[in-house]
C-alpha cells in the first residue's frame, strides 16, 4: 500500500533525491499539472485508481507533505496512446511527444520495468489546492 498522510493517499513523484525535488518544485510553481504511472504498480501495491475530486498529499524526500493536490482527470491507456496534451501538462520541458516517451522509457527501465508501446499507464491530471510551505517561515 502507498503511504497515507493526514488521511489522504500520498503521491511521490519520480525517484527520491534530486528528481523528486525538481518535480515537486514544478508542481509548486504551477508548471506540472499531470503525471503518468504504470498500471501494474497499482496492482502490485493493492491500490485502486485515483478518482476525480480525490485529494492527495504530495510528499517530499523525507515523506512530509509539501502540498495537497486534487485529481482532475484519470485515464488508463496504452503507453503509445498518451497524448501530447497530457505529456505537455507534465511540465518537464519535453520538446515533443517522442522526447517525453524517451525520457519515460529510460526512467522506468532504470527502475527495472521496461515499457513497451502496449504497456498500460495511468494518466493523472491534478491541480494544486494548497502549499503548506507558503505559510511556513522556514520555506
Amino acid at each position: 500500500m502507498w503511504p497515507r498522510v493526514d488521511g489522504m493517499r500520498a503521491m511521490e513523484l519520480g525517484a527520491p533525491g534530486t528528481m523528486r525535488d525538481e518535480l515537486n518544485a514544478l508542481v509548486l510553481a504551477g508548471a506540472k499539472r499531470a503525471t503518468t504511472g504504470l498500471l501494474d504498480e497499482y496492482t502490485e501495491e493493492d491500490e485502486s485508481l485515483e478518482h476525480i475530486g480525490e485529494r492527495l498529499a504530495l510528499l517530499d524526500n523525507e515523506g512530509l507533505a509539501v502540498a495537497t493536490l486534487e485529481i482532475t482527470g484519470v485515464e488508463v491507456k496504452a503507453f503509445d496512446e498518451v497524448t501530447w496534451e497530457h505529456a505537455a501538462a507534465e511540465g518537464e520541458g519535453d520538446a515533443d511527444l517522442d522526447a517525453w516517451r524517451s525520457v519515460h522509457r529510460r526512467f522506468w527501465s532504470g527502475e527495472g520495468t521496461p515499457v513497451e508501446n502496449d504497456t498500460r499507464v495511468v494518466c493523472l491530471a491534478f491541480r494544486l489546492t494548497s502549499d503548506p510551505s507558503a505559510s511556513s517561515p522556514s520555506a
